[in-house]
């Protein structure tokens, strides 16, 4: 049980976080919504971010079929809520994924990546769409200025 701790410890830290829905906004008559939700960062302390994007409605998926697949849309915004502190961070230009969730059954998930601006003293979340099939050209970004040391 000694060895089990670490080891789910370490699982927690490096797993991205799921959100938590605030909101949810309908769009239309048939049940198409927006979803928004938060995501604090799990490695930089004082920092959330605000995710919103698309979700496709029963009716929607019946009449226009595609079953498994919301549309890539979406949308970030990270503000600053706490003094921030930075924990261990992947400080490469590939950055590092924060949160990860699945948008189809097996190909497509939206993903909220933070780079390191280090030059420049910032955090950079994009949100984006991952897909096995393709790329999609939908993103949308937030910086976050760092305090100069």
């Amino acid at each position: 049980m000694t060895r089990a701790a670490p080891l789910l410890a370490l699982a927690l830290l490096t797993t991205p976080l799921h959100a938590e829905e605030i909101g949810r906004v309908g769009v239309d008559w048939v049940g198409n919504d927006i979803i928004i939700e938060s995501i604090a960062d799990p490695k930089v302390q004082g920092v959330t971010c605000h995710v919103a994007y698309f979700d496709r409605s029963l009716i929607d998926r019946l009449s226009n079929g595609n079953w498994f697949e919301d549309p890539s849309y979406s949308a970030v915004d990270c503000v600053q809520t706490g003094p921030i502190t930075l924990g261990d961070i992947d400080r490469d230009g590939s950055g590092e994924t924060v949160f990860s969730e699945r948008q189809s059954l097996i190909l497509k998930s939206l993903r909220v990546t933070r780079i390191y601006d280090e030059p420049n003293n910032a955090l950079v979340y994009l949100a984006h769409a991952s897909e096995l099939t393709q790329g999609s050209g939908k993103m949308s970004i937030s910086v976050i200025p760092l305090a100069r040391p």
